[in-house]
């Protein structure tokens, strides 16, 4: 049974699902980050996947990574699992901008997280709406 690690539930919020993965927003507006999680249970790496779900998730990666680029104008899309922290699989997706506030350094550790306000978030769902695909489940959250 898949369960999203308590940590990533509470730093994130609900956008929907891929055929694999659960896609989720870290709430901080200073950077549109998005990060997938493989709907599987007890994974922590990647070569844990079957090799067809290994194959979906750098589908569904780089699908994400292209729209977000497109949709959000990234100057560089920045992509990397680390799981230092949260062990779950998880791929981080974000748009870096050269105006954004930790360019060109990593965003991990640079700044105060800065919630999104309601607004906000229907703004980027509202965007996501018109980029994502057909197999592609928004969620409410």
């Amino acid at each position: 049974m898949f369960a999203l690690d308590p940590r990533l539930q509470q730093d994130t919020l609900p956008i929907g699902d891929f055929p694999l993965c659960r896609l989720l927003l870290m709430n901080d507006s200073q950077y549109p980050w998005f990060i997938l999680v493989p709907r599987c249970e007890e994974v922590s790496e990647l070569f844990q996947l079957g090799v067809e779900d290994q194959r979906r998730l750098w589908e569904e990666t780089t699908f994400l990574a292209e729209t977000l680029k497109d949709t959000f104008g990234a100057d560089k899309m920045n992509v990397a699992s680390l799981g230092n922290v949260v062990s779950q699989l998880h791929m981080h997706v974000i748009v870096r901008r050269r105006s954004d506030v930790a360019w060109p350094a990593p965003v991990w550790g640079r700044q105060p997280a800065v919630a999104y306000s309601a607004d906000e978030v229907s703004a980027i769902r509202a965007k996501l709406r018109m980029a994502l695909t057909d197999d592609f489940t928004f969620v409410e959250g």
